[in-house]
Order: C-alpha cells, then structure tokens, then sequence
C-alpha cells in the first residue's frame, strides 16, 4: 500500500506503489532494466524495508510479524542460482531440514530433475562443488527448484532467468517452474517473455510505476508497452535463429 522506496535520497526507486495480489495468483514483473522489479521483488522479500508505506501479508504488516516467519513461508529462487558444498540431496533437503529421502526423490521429480540427477556418477549423493561449480547452470535452477517444492512456501518469488541454458534445459526448467508455481503466490521477474504468457496477470514496470496490467492476450491486444517489448523480443529471437 502507497509503497516507497529509495536506496539514496536523491534517487527514489518507488513514489507511491500500491498492488493487491490474490492467494495463488501469478504476477509477472515485465519491463526495462532500472524501472524497479527488482527492488519492487526486493522490498517483498524484506531484503530492504519500504520508506514509506507498508507491505501487507494477510492483512497484518509483514514488519510486525518476524523474519523466520517470512523465510517459512517464503521460497526464493535467484536468477543464478548458489548451492552450498556438499551432496545434491543435501541441497535440495535445505528447503526442509526434515525431509526425506523419499520426499527429496519425488521432489526432484516434480521438477523434471530426477533423471538427470540418477545419470550423475554418485546420483543423489554427488557432490556439487563448492557453489555448485560441478553442475551446469541448467542443473543448479533444477535442484533450486526443487528445493523450492520440498519447502512448501505460501509465497514464491523468482527472478526467472533462462537465457543462459540451450532449448532442451529450458523446456525442463520451464516444465519445473510451473510445477511449483501451482496453486502457490508467485512473483516472477520475467526475461523472456515467452515464458510467461499463463500468468495470471503481468505487470509492465517502468519508473517505478504499473505502466501497464493484465493478460498476455489483453495487453497483446492493447498494443502498448507490452506489445512493442513482446515483438521486439519476438523478432530479435527470430533474426538470431535464421543466422544459426
């Protein structure tokens, strides 16, 4: 509500933004580099605190309530994604400390992850490196997921990045994505913006601001911002692959 935000005072981020967002909706944060998803994803996570206004979880101000709480209920996955040293399962047993073995397997399975985990030398029991720096980039944003599924959060929010990973990686990292977002309140910084077209409703950010808000197809239809960044994507993506 009225949220604003600045990491200096002669820069604000946020004037007065105000969003309201359903239980197991999807949002999809759109728009040019520096016009405030990422602090808008950031305030959320209470990496930093609104300015001015607040931030509402059911109601009650998120401030009031403590910061385990927030981290219970909230799954994070980053665009470069950071597994700690030590086993595959050990990772994604870190969304829950309690986990099974059992829940760990059909976790990964969820995610589309399993298959690619068995064909390891130690299958679940590999050591990822320190950072993760035995896996791929495709294979870190799996276990992260699936990391996410066995955490259970009411909230996901997820700096939604696969630009970095051939075709094959993507559908399954896609595939996984959408796995955990069901029936889960989700915020997804969008890079391509063929990856979400199923949200609920995207949100073109600019200046801090809503520029823009609604479907895919309505926004399609609007032929505003969305359409002009959609098309420029869409035919830069199509140049690229005809000079392959």
């Amino acid at each position: 509500q009225q949220v604003g935000f600045a990491y200096t005072e002669k820069n604000p981020v946020l004037g007065s933004f105000s969003l309201r967002v359903r239980r197991g909706e999807t949002i999809a944060l759109v728009g040019p580099t520096g016009g405030g998803k990422t602090t808008i994803v950031n305030l959320l996570c209470r990496f930093y605190e609104p300015t001015a206004g607040s931030i509402l979880l059911n109601g009650v101000d998120y401030r009031q309530r403590s910061t385990e709480w927030l981290h219970a209920n909230l799954g994070i996955v980053l665009q470069t994604p950071h597994l700690f040293s030590g086993s595959v399962a050990d990772n994604i047993r870190y969304g829950r400390l309690t986990a099974t073995d059992e829940e760990i397997i059909e976790a990964a399975k969820v995610v589309d992850a399993h298959d690619f985990i068995t064909a390891l030398r130690d299958g679940y029991d590999t050591n990822v490196g320190e950072g993760g720096n035995r896996l791929s980039t495709g294979q870190k944003q799996l276990v992260a997921l699936a990391g996410a599924v066995i955490a259970e959060p009411e909230i996901i929010v997820m700096d939604e990045a696969t630009s970095s990973v051939d075709t094959e990686t993507e559908a399954l990292i896609q595939s996984g994505i959408e796995q955990v977002l069901e029936n889960r309140t989700s915020f997804i910084i969008a890079h391509r913006l063929s990856t979400i077209r199923s949200a609920d409703r995207i949100l073109v950010i600019d200046g801090g601001e809503i520029a823009e808000s609604g479907t895919h197809e309505e926004l399609l239809q609007r032929r505003g911002h969305y359409f002009r960044l959609y098309t420029q994507q869409f035919s830069s993506s199509a140049t690229q692959a005809a000079f392959q």
